[in-house]
């Protein structure tokens, strides 16, 4: 089996603006569906993986989201004075990931099926690999609107277009993110690279996913478990 990479970065640095009054008290990944935050759903995931180490970023409340993350084995890194977005924000935290290829996973989406984490660790390809990333069928999706992000071919490699929508689990070469100039920047200029040079790829899920933006994508969520 390839070696998997060996940490991870959770996102969890943004405003949550999308939701509106629920985030005026408290950061995105701290809310609550099915009488847990949201960053546990995603923790659950993680920790199928250990011993791995765990980063987690930070910026708005992230007190916090420090407070609650310091008992749970995750080190955080702080986005100070201000928010990096994706790229520039794994950028910052690569002193603790380390130079090896890492996972990312956001923490605002609940997964229903098999582990997307290890799914990926199974299917991953360093060798004609630079990102590999978990999409899924537009129909398999909940709360989320749009055609997709992604469109695969049968060899895996994808390109811009509708079909998936990406779920924000990867597991994703870092070299190239030193490359930028801006300090803060998007994740997708980094997947525009790979894609041109023929090494971006995708793993179709196989269950279901509910993207949890918005307030009413809570209950969505809890229904979606509630099915499990």
């Amino acid at each position: 089996m390839t070696q998997s990479p060996q940490s991870i970065m959770m996102f969890a640095a943004g405003f949550g603006t999308r939701m509106g009054a629920l985030t005026r008290d408290r950061p995105k990944p701290l809310i609550e569906v099915a009488g847990k935050p949201l960053i546990d759903h995603a923790l659950d995931l993680v920790d199928e993986l250990r011993p791995i180490k765990v980063v987690a970023n930070a910026h708005y409340r992230a007190d916090q989201l420090e407070a609650h993350l310091a008992p749970k084995d995750v080190v955080l890194s702080r986005e100070e004075p201000d928010i990096l977005e994706t790229g520039g924000g794994l950028r910052a935290a690569l002193p603790l990931l380390g130079t090896k290829p890492v996972f990312t996973l956001n923490t605002d989406a609940i997964w229903a099926g098999p582990n997307p984490l290890r799914l990926l660790r199974e299917t991953w390809d360093p060798d004609r690999m630079d990102a590999l990333l978990m999409c899924i069928p537009v129909n398999q999706t909940i709360g989320h609107s749009g055609q997709g992000d992604f469109t695969i071919d049968k060899d895996g490699r994808i390109t811009r277009g509708p079909g998936l929508i990406y779920g924000g689990a990867q597991i994703l070469k870092t070299d190239g993110l030193h490359a930028f100039q801006q300090k803060a920047f998007s994740l997708n200029l980094l997947w525009d690279q790979m894609h041109n040079q023929k090494r971006l790829f995708a793993v179709q899920y196989p269950g279901r996913w509910c993207d949890v933006g918005r307030p009413e994508g809570i209950a969505m969520a809890e229904g979606l478990l509630a099915d499990v």
